[in-house]
């Protein structure tokens, strides 16, 4: 029995390792595929949301190694910090900003669960920045308990579709004026599961933290869909995109027993992608020629996706735009 336990294991560790080899060779070929030689940034002013952890740390090394000045919008300004000193020591062991060609790395403080947060965000940056290239919309929250933000709203919904939402509206005459320019929306395959229900988005009859995380990325979609419909004309894209599986801190508030933590973390290393993997797609859409003038797509592994019908009902993204408006006072 323990010789054919330890035979399972070695198969398993076998498998995972020739999958993991298969999944890094495919993402070096996107990697080739969607990145670009130093300085094809340069000049350029990149904001991106939840760039202190995970997919937006990734987002943030690779754009300052391509040139960009980046913006880190975060809630924790002290983690920002550190994670920002991390970043420069990593990229510019030898100088400063411009060592290399490596871009300038800014910390701003932003919580996107406080509409009052993301006013006097963007009031700073429409008084400091005189443009603005690429805004990612990255940061997020995944499957937290039943919790209300101080404005009242449903935490995942707030954070990862009202924030957001609030954030883009606000910056988007900056954007406009620094055209060509572009909006990328990081959303995620388990839109797949989610729905709009205009009677409880505020999720107060019943929670469920799987189907509302999943509402909150189908609401990404249908957002980046109406935004490129009202910005048709204007040289302004805005792209939807899924990382796919990635090892980062998102599923904190996920509960795994203890028991079957090794299993879990075996199988994460063997199957999941790496930060710098899953931010690839996010990479390739804020900076790639290849997808220059193109708005309102949904991307995986730097190519186009098809989408489900409830992705694309016009009249839901345009009552969805509409009502967003309201809760975050736009429209009185």
């Amino acid at each position: 029995m323990a010789l054919a336990a330890v035979a399972a294991l070695l198969a398993a560790l076998g498998g995972a390792l020739w999958l993991a080899t298969r999944r890094f060779v495919g993402a070096s070929v996107r990697r080739l595929h969607g990145g670009g030689d130093a300085g094809l940034m340069q000049g350029k002013t990149v904001l991106i949301t939840g760039a202190n952890s995970g997919l937006g740390r990734a987002t943030a090394a690779e754009l300052l190694r391509l040139g960009a000045r980046v913006i880190m919008g975060c809630r924790d300004r002290a983690r920002a910090e550190e994670a920002a000193g991390e970043l420069r020591r990593d990229l510019c062991p030898a100088g400063g900003p411009d060592a290399g060609g490596v871009g300038e790395l800014v910390v701003r403080e932003l919580d996107l669960a406080s509409l009052r947060s993301v006013r006097a965000f963007c009031q700073e940056m429409l008084q400091e920045e005189p443009r603005l290239d690429v805004l990612i919309n990255n940061a997020g929250i995944f499957q937290c308990p039943y919790t209300k933000t101080e404005d009242g709203f449903e935490m995942q919904f707030a954070v990862n579709h009202l924030g957001h939402f609030l954030l883009t509206n606000l910056l988007l005459g900056l954007l406009k004026s620094s055209a060509p320019s572009r909006i990328v929306v990081v959303s995620s395959k388990l839109y797949k599961y989610g729905d709009i229900n205009f009677e409880d988005l505020n999720s107060e009859q019943s929670y469920n933290k799987s189907f509302c995380y999943s509402r909150s990325k189908l609401a990404n979609i249908l957002f980046t869909r109406e935004l490129a419909r009202r910005l048709e004309g204007t040289q302004v894209t805005v792209n939807a995109l899924h990382p796919g599986i990635v090892r980062t801190n998102l599923g904190r508030h996920v509960h795994i027993p203890l028991l079957v933590r090794p299993l879990f973390n075996l199988v994460s290393w063997a199957f999941f992608k790496t930060p710098e993997e899953g931010a690839q797609t996010s990479i390739y859409l804020a900076s790639s020629p290849e997808v220059e003038g193109v708005s309102g797509k949904y991307f995986g592994d730097c190519k186009e996706e098809e989408l489900l019908p409830k992705a694309m009902d016009e009249s839901v993204a345009r009552k969805l735009w509409d009502v967003s408006e309201v809760m975050v006072g736009i429209l009185k």
